[in-house]
């Protein structure tokens, strides 16, 4: 059974910074396409950034305005999400998924398989 785990989430304060933690189990992170995506209040969600480790292929949305990085421990079966200088507009709950291609990490993360039940990340300004 393919899980996940996602941590690192609460309260931070706008330009500040933040990393989340998913960590997966029942898969193998490096061999397939893992994403973060975020749903703020009253919002659809969307993706942040999406990696397929074993293509060395990463794509980030376009839409951001706060800086992030994405990448995996393969050791560790874990995907991390760095979160640099946030406003208060990036408060939403993050969570982390699994999809069997990397074109299918894009937009709401319809495509995507599997699913965290996600961190709630609230920017104070």
């Amino acid at each position: 059974e393919v899980q996940f785990v996602e941590s690192g989430g609460g309260l931070v304060q706008a330009g500040g910074s933040l990393r989340l933690s998913c960590v997966a189990s029942g898969f193998t992170i490096r061999d397939n396409v893992v994403g973060w995506f975020r749903q703020a209040p009253g919002k659809e969600r969307e993706k942040i950034a999406c990696i397929t480790t074993n293509k060395g292929t990463t794509t980030y949305s376009d839409s951001t305005l706060v800086r992030f990085t994405i990448w995996t421990d393969s050791p560790k079966n874990t995907l991390y999400l760095q979160i640099r200088g946030p406003n208060p507009a990036a408060t939403a709950g993050y969570s982390c998924a699994a999809g069997t291609r990397h074109i299918d990490c894009e937009g709401s993360g319809n495509e995507m398989r599997n699913w965290g039940k996600g961190t709630l990340v609230t920017v104070s300004s």
